[in-house]
């Protein structure tokens, strides 16, 4: 058991948490979230030690291992495969030991706690774990100094899951990560032996990895159980239920008040004026429910979509050297109304065709043709750095409309998803999501026909993703996105093409196929040559024969969990009727057997929506798992 009791604490004198309490059981994998800033990394720091509480305590078992992800990443000449190896200290510290020890009774004692721990299968788990991230051997036996710092991150990542800490802390360990490295990460955390807390804004990640949900809002922690849509459906319910139970409480004070301020006056009613005052402190107040509000993103619509093909490439070759192409025998075409994700491990070249299309890149061989007057808009976190530190939004926008009125170039700037406070601030002073609002909106500035997204949410949190979805959906141009938010692509694109082997190719399968295809191919990298597991694919038609056995014979356990489905909704939409009519206060003046029948009806339904919630979550788990095997 993990206890945060009545912890407050301070950053720079604003006070981010304020007396708030949880309690997680042991083995819980617990997704933390909130609004950027809400301060979700404090309370990481306050957990490791590296910051004091203000007020408050957390409890945590004795002996427990905290571990984290550090925050340098590794850049010594040390290859990947010995970081993370001693990323385990006892590990290590043993096998030194072996080496010096001469007493009999010690290097027993040495060799038996070495079997205990798992040391002679220590080097296959780190491999196990490094190909899962996207290190093939080879790649293992390089230095880390090789590697630019978003790959040494994932070393970072590689020596704590290897460690294996009773207490495991991630704070956005997808923002590294591609969309395979992505699936993989679910899949090993889902299995973890020990209590996980991760921070996180992927909506897939918080569904499939983790069973509860422990939301940071107005300074306060409060635990929910289940992935994240169900924590979005159960606060939903319990804001409902504040504001009613606030209306009811304020008609009431209303009511009450009316009368003091009628009677307290006149002597005779003095005693019943005094008796309704106290009357009225003992009642109390309800707190409004808060809403912080996300500011919308929207894309301006191109004036004029030309006809399709807006892009066709034959016999397309692509690279940065003449002659040593990254990408080649590219045989496909974009259309007006495409929506299209680039799915591939990252190093593959998915950036790379991206900067082809977008004209960043020119063709080695074969042919490209382009719509006439065809107009490409390019986002690539990269280009954050192009952002001019010390210029306001205003300022940026102002560059492009350099005629236009004061109003005009705020409005585009209120367009891009940018407060009116943050448009006279510098972007240096930006937060991470505002500066990819601003950068995405110069990005499309121009209508574009084509929009292209290279991953585009890495800091941007749920709402701000949601914001994007709508605002994708709302654009009337073609799109190609490289993301690693399987939400995002599985709600905005309807073609998936695979970057692979050296070019570019349809996918026939949707994301639960290609997500079973990368989770079952990283438990087998270990089985196969693993110079050459990174470059294998597995034959689709065959695999989609086996899904579909697959599928068939988990037919029964889809059905039950199909009609606890069923019979949620049913739940909800009995619980919402029955709240409709709890809400009207003539039901308890003129009926109220029958008010407390239905108060009744309630308090049942609600018992079993949650005895089917959780019904529905050990058979999904169960489901997904024998997908996934």
């Amino acid at each position: 058991m993990i206890t945060i009791n009545d912890i407050s604490a301070r950053i720079a004198g604003r006070l981010l948490i304020d007396h708030a309490s949880v309690a997680l059981p042991s083995g819980t994998k617990a997704g933390l979230v909130g609004r950027n800033g809400a301060g979700k990394s404090t309370l990481f720091r306050i957990i490791t030690g590296d910051l004091s509480a203000e007020s408050g305590s957390i409890s945590i078992p004795k002996n427990a291992r905290i571990g984290q992800v550090a925050q340098e990443a590794p850049g010594t000449e040390e290859s990947l495969i010995s970081i993370v190896l001693s990323a385990d200290k006892e590990r290590a510290a043993l096998l030194a030991e072996a080496e010096t020890a001469t007493d009999p009774h010690r290097i027993a004692e040495i060799q038996t706690r070495l079997a205990d721990i798992g040391s002679h299968s220590a080097e296959a788990r780190a491999a196990t774990i490094l190909s899962g991230l996207g290190f093939d051997h080879e790649a293992q036996l390089r230095p880390a100094s090789s590697f630019s710092g978003g790959w040494r991150m994932r070393v970072a990542l590689a020596a704590v899951l290897f460690a294996e800490p009773d207490l495991l802390l991630l704070d956005e360990p997808t923002n590294y990560l591609d969309l395979e490295g992505t699936l993989w990460l679910e899949d090993y955390v889902r299995r973890y032996p020990h209590t996980v807390i991760v921070i996180s804004h992927d909506r897939d990640l918080l569904n499939t990895a983790v069973n509860s949900i422990i939301h940071l809002d107005q300074k306060k922690l409060t635990f929910y159980r289940g992935g994240y849509d169900q924590f979005e459906r159960q606060k939903a319910e319990a804001d409902e239920l504040q504001m009613k139970a606030k209306a009811k409480n304020d008609a009431a004070r209303k009511h009450l008040q009316s009368f003091i301020d009628r009677f307290k006056a006149k002597a005779s009613k003095a005693k019943q004026a005094q008796s309704r005052v106290k009357a009225l402190e003992r009642m109390g107040t309800v707190a409004s429910v808060i809403e912080d509000h996300v500011q919308p993103i929207s894309f301006p619509q191109p004036e004029k979509q030309p006809a399709s093909p807006i892009v066709a490439i034959s016999g397309g070759a692509v690279g940065y050297e003449p002659g040593k192409p990254i990408l080649k025998n590219i045989n496909l075409r974009i259309d007006a109304d495409d929506r299209i994700a680039l799915l591939g491990s990252n190093g593959n070249g998915k950036s790379t065709f991206a900067k082809l299309i977008a004209g960043r890149l020119a063709l080695q061989a074969g042919e490209m043709k382009l719509a006439p007057n065809l107009s490409v808009g390019f986002f690539a976190q990269h280009q954050l750095d192009d952002l001019i530190p010390e210029q306001t939004p205003v300022d940026h926008v102002r560059r492009l409309m350099p005629t236009e009125p004061e109003a005009k170039v705020r409005a585009r700037v209120a367009q891009m998803g940018l407060a009116t406070e943050k448009m006279a601030t510098a972007a240096k002073d930006l937060s991470g999501g505002e500066k990819a609002r601003l950068l995405m909106g110069l990005s499309a500035f121009h209508a574009p026909n084509l929009l292209i997204l290279d991953e585009p949410t890495n800091h941007l949190d749920i709402d701000s993703r949601r914001a994007l979805i709508a605002a994708l959906n709302d654009y009337d141009g073609a799109v190609i996105l490289i993301s690693h938010d399987r939400h995002l692509i599985e709600a905005t694109v309807d073609r998936l093409w695979l970057v692979n082997n050296g070019t570019v190719s349809v996918f026939e399968g949707d994301m639960e196929e290609y997500r079973s295809l990368v989770v079952s191919s990283g438990k087998k990298k270990d089985e196969k040559d693993k110079s050459d597991a990174a470059q294998e694919q597995v034959n689709k038609a065959d695999q989609r024969k086996l899904a579909a056995e697959r599928r068939a014979s988990l037919a029964p356990l889809k059905k039950k969990i199909n009609e606890i489905e069923s019979l949620t909704k049913k739940l909800e939409t009995l619980i919402q009727a029955l709240d409709a009519e709890l809400a009207d206060p003539v039901l308890y003046e003129k009926h109220p057997a029958k008010a407390a029948d239905k108060a009744r009806q309630r308090g049942e339904a609600a018992a079993k929506l949650l005895a089917a919630e959780e019904q529905w979550l050990e058979l999904s788990a169960e489901y997904e798992e024998a997908m996934a095997s």
